[in-house]
């Protein structure tokens, strides 16, 4: 699980260990807060490490997969969960902002998914959920490089799902809407009050919410999904 330390990433760790799953807890900086995660996990019964890695730099990223294989063995299912989003107008968007937020949303996806591929094939199987979010289906003009990197994640997860089924290695996209999280801090209480009431179901998610639809994913009972992107956002978008 990268970008497992807190938020959306914490409740799918959770939520997967519920399931009996054994988790690897990636994290950038906030070493406590991955911990606090991985004491979650253990006490929902099942095994947790955490491993700490900058999903945007191969070598470490390389690094983190070799830890996970020695500690827990070889990685059957991975979720991309890692992200950052940063609130600038166009005017503020800078490039090295747009670098900085591709780096790590789209191209740190790539990364870890390339790094455990390899295994996944060996094995024939494989499953991925990728974090995408309702910002690649709807316009953003105050987070462009955030919504560009997301729709992205949408692109890679379709292309990306054909090459590997072969593989037996399915992948598939969760898109949430707001959630609960620490993102939601910076927003101002009159945007949020506009979000939701834009949302036919006139309330915010939880990060539960979302971990049930990764877990859903993850699990046999999506087994003739792929490549597709599940939306979860309370009705605020709905696609064909």
């Amino acid at each position: 699980m990268t970008g497992g330390s807190r938020g959306i990433g914490r409740a799918c760790c959770e939520r997967l260990a519920k399931a009996g799953a054994r988790i690897a807890v990636n994290y950038h900086s906030r070493s406590e807060d991955a911990e606090e995660t991985a004491t979650l996990v253990r006490a929902a019964g099942s095994e947790a490490i955490i491993v700490q890695a900058n999903v945007a730099d191969e070598k470490s990223v390389v690094e983190m997969v070799k830890v996970v294989n020695d500690r827990l063995g070889p990685i059957d299912m991975l979720v991309n969960n890692a992200g950052i989003f940063e609130y600038v107008t166009p005017e503020t968007t800078t490039l090295d902002h747009w670098k900085r937020t591709i780096d790590v949303n789209l191209t740190g996806l790539y990364i870890v998914t390339w790094a455990v591929k390899d295994q996944m094939i060996e094995r024939r199987f494989g499953r991925i959920v990728n974090m995408s979010s309702i910002s690649a289906l709807r316009s953003r003009p105050y987070g462009i490089a955030y919504s560009a990197s997301k729709a992205g994640i949408i692109a890679f997860t379709k292309s990306a799902s054909e090459a590997l089924i072969p593989f037996n290695i399915r992948m598939n996209a969760v898109a949430p809407g707001l959630i609960e999280t620490e993102i939601i801090d910076d927003v101002d209480q009159q945007t949020i009050v506009r979000i939701v009431d834009q949302t036919p179901m006139k309330r915010i998610g939880q990060p539960e919410e979302v971990a049930d639809v990764v877990h859903y994913l993850l699990s046999e009972a999506s087994r003739f999904m792929l490549g597709q992107t599940l939306v979860a956002c309370g009705g605020r978008v709905m696609l064909p």
